[in-house]
């Protein structure tokens, strides 16, 4: 068993890192009360690490085959990760709002974590969840006041 791990030990890092990151992004999404939380963020950077890894695996497995290009895989990570994220992207009629697009753009830049991860990216991975974090937990106090002042402006026009 401890051969496993000495063998494997640099993916299992790669993976744990990659779910730890998406988990704290997640952690934060639900304490705001967001569809995606700890779960899908966790899965989405680890789900992105994933495919880093095995994109990295065949680059070595068909290196001397022409024609074979790794990148593609990274590449389909984005468009696919585009198309969860349009899920979670809901048009109110009544109100003619469209909601859902933050928790998108989270599940979007948790995917390039897991991306960073993946590669072996370390610092960059763990910099970009704290600027995430940031923006999530800094525009959320910033934006209520200004939410505030909006809507007030809004029923005086209304009025």
């Amino acid at each position: 068993m401890e051969q496993f791990f000495i063998t494997n030990g640099d993916f299992i890092i790669k993976l744990v890192l990659a779910m730890s990151l998406g988990m704290v992004i997640g952690a934060e999404r639900t304490l705001v009360h967001k569809e995606a939380g700890m779960k899908t963020h966790a899965l989405v950077s680890m789900g992105a690490a994933l495919f880093i890894i095995i994109s990295e695996f065949l680059a070595q497995k068909y290196a001397g085959f022409s024609g074979f290009n790794p990148a593609i895989i990274a590449s389909n990570i984005i468009v696919g990760i585009g198309f969860l994220g349009a899920g979670s992207i809901i048009f109110q009629d009544s109100s003619s709002r469209v909601m859902g697009l933050t928790t998108a753009a989270g599940l979007w830049i948790t995917a390039g974590i897991g991306m960073a991860s993946g590669f072996g990216f370390y610092s960059l991975a763990i910099v970009a969840t704290v600027l995430v974090l940031m923006v999530f937990i800094v525009m959320n106090i910033i934006e209520k006041p200004l939410q505030k002042y909006s809507n007030n402006k809004s029923n005086k026009i209304e009025n």
